[in-house]
């Protein structure tokens, strides 16, 4: 009987490669991965391959990170899935089943993408993790895996799955426990991970929940106040995709009003301010600067000025104001920080000029905050004949000086 010659070299460098593998430090990996798959014997399987076949290590360990894929999404929710895979074109999700026996490997990976389990550059990764288990398994004389290979399934099969506990994703009901609280909500940072892992579709639910509730006249003072503060403190986490999604809903909803403060506190809040119609926005910013002017920026008006800069603040302040009207609120805002020649009187006899210590603070702030945009409306104001006036008095002219320091890019 003729000896297959073929068999003996093939032996050689398997073993060989076997050993640079376990050189590398691969088996090391193993012990991030999570105590539950430990508990399974895992671990323990995987070495055992990995000293004789690391390309049979290789799928065996890229399995099981793709049936803990699948017990992931499951704990992210039978609903999510559902909306996710209607939204991106994925087979329909109508049971756990569909999930858990009839999705492919490759559509589970995509899945876990849509949801947020994974990100995109993850996502990325373990595709490129599974092309490579689809060579590993059709080794052949035209293809054999190297370390590299190898190496690239372990590292991230483990890092970014095998070795991460599941996400609890956030629910709506939680987040109305909190608004129900009849205190101001302690939001912990473990929820703010989970709202910030949570997919589009859940944040959206979130967001619009917490909207409509900081909008409705009806609930209690402290369930909108404690909306609001939610709104805010998720702003910064929230996806962008969800903020346009969030401002078209509130668009659509007074498609036919016009936007009054109580909506426009929500929008900044939500951080959807942006995504408005600007026109609408422009209308309002122009019925706010009326309340500045009538309330008027002398000092002897000083008591009218907190709820208004109050208001202000809430609504986005100078950032968020459009071209017009915030170059007619940036001129009332220098000429009620300049102020007027004092030296008079019982108050007067050590201030040599008379300001609202209430407005004074709040337009500083506003100015530093918004200096990359008010540039070209502090020079117009500057030159505006009310401010030229008062700057010939010198005292008053130091503090147009003050006010051009705290929008120097210099400073």
């Amino acid at each position: 009987m003729k000896q297959d010659r073929g068999k003996p070299s093939a032996l050689v460098p398997l073993k060989a490669k076997a050993k640079l593998v376990v050189a590398s430090g691969a088996d090391q990996l193993l012990s991030r991965i999570r105590p539950e798959w430990q508990a399974k014997g895992l671990i323990r399987r995987t070495k055992r391959l990995l000293a004789v076949d690391p390309s049979s290590a290789c799928q065996r360990l890229l399995n099981a990170a793709i049936y803990d894929l699948r017990n992931k999404i499951l704990i992210a929710g039978i609903d999510i899935a559902k909306e996710a895979a209607s939204r991106f074109r994925l087979p329909s999700i109508t049971k756990e089943e569909d999930i858990s026996e009839n999705y492919s490997t490759s559509r589970i990976i995509d899945l876990a993408y849509r949801i947020g389990i994974l990100s995109r550059t993850e996502w990325k990764k373990i595709r490129r993790c599974y092309d490579i288990r689809g060579d590993l398994e059709h080794e052949d004389e035209e293809y054999e895996a190297d370390i590299d290979d190898i190496l690239y399934i372990f590292k991230n099969s483990i890092e970014i799955i095998l070795e991460r506990d599941p996400i609890e994703i956030i629910r709506v009901d939680d987040v109305k426990e909190l608004t129900d609280e009849p205190t101001s909500p302690i939001v912990t940072g473990e929820i703010l991970e989970e709202y910030e892992h949570a997919p589009g579709v859940r944040q959206k639910e979130i967001v619009e929940h917490l909207v409509n509730s900081a909008l409705n006249s009806k609930k209690p003072d402290i369930v909108r106040q404690n909306s609001m503060e939610l709104l805010r403190q998720f702003q910064t986490i929230t996806k962008k995709t969800v903020l346009v999604e969030v401002g078209s809903y509130l668009q659509e909803r007074y498609k036919k009003k016009r936007l009054d403060l109580v909506v426009m506190k929500v929008a900044y809040a939500a951080g959807v301010l942006p995504y408005l119609k600007q026109r609408k926005v422009n209308d309002f910013f122009e019925a706010f600067y009326e309340e500045f002017r009538r309330a008027g920026y002398q000092w002897r008006h000083f008591d009218r000025h907190k709820k208004l800069f109050d208001d202000f603040e809430d609504i986005g302040g100078l950032i968020y104001c459009p071209k017009e009207p915030r170059r007619k609120i940036v001129l009332w805002m220098v000429l009620c920080y300049l102020g007027e020649p004092g030296g008079y009187g019982t108050w007067g006899r050590n201030r040599k000029v008379f300001y609202s210590d209430i407005a004074a603070p709040r337009i500083s702030q506003l100015f530093r905050e918004a200096k990359s945009v008010i540039g070209p409306d502090f020079e117009e104001a500057k030159s505006d004949k009310m401010a030229r006036a008062a700057v010939s008095y010198t005292p008053i002219a130091r503090r147009l000086e003050s006010l051009e320091d705290l929008i120097s890019n210099d400073t």
